[in-house]
């Protein structure tokens, strides 16, 4: 099977190449995996973004906690939306901001999809 393309939404390589090398190298296989069209097997889907579709890796490294967050809602296509350190102690939830930052990501990539847009 040919993987699927793998794009980068915003600011979202940049950051995910800032991580500790054992985290980027999690995240590239469990990415991999879903451009093959595997579930990784440390991947859940996002809550509240409607189902599976938005997919959310997480990863702890020396005390702190690394996520990446992509979709698989286009057929030809994994759209890697945000990648970021939580910094938040309180809970394991994701911040607000965060969230509101992948909606908007997620619309972005609709429109890459649809051909209304440009990834930079």
């Amino acid at each position: 099977m040919e993987p699927k393309e793998l794009v980068w939404i915003g600011s979202s390589r940049k950051d995910l190449k800032a991580f500790p090398a054992p985290v980027r190298r999690c995240f590239g296989l469990s990415l991999f995996a879903a451009q093959l069209g595997e579930w990784p097997p440390d991947a859940k889907p996002l809550k509240d973004f409607g189902g599976s579709g938005v997919m959310e890796i997480i990863q702890d490294h020396r005390g702190d906690t690394y996520r990446a967050v992509y979709t698989v809602r286009f057929a030809a296509k994994v759209y890697v939306l945000h990648a970021f350190q939580k910094k938040s102690k309180s809970g394991i939830a994701t911040p607000q901001h965060e969230i509101e930052l992948i909606r908007t990501r997620l619309k972005w990539a609709q429109r890459l999809y649809a051909g209304k847009g440009r990834e930079d």
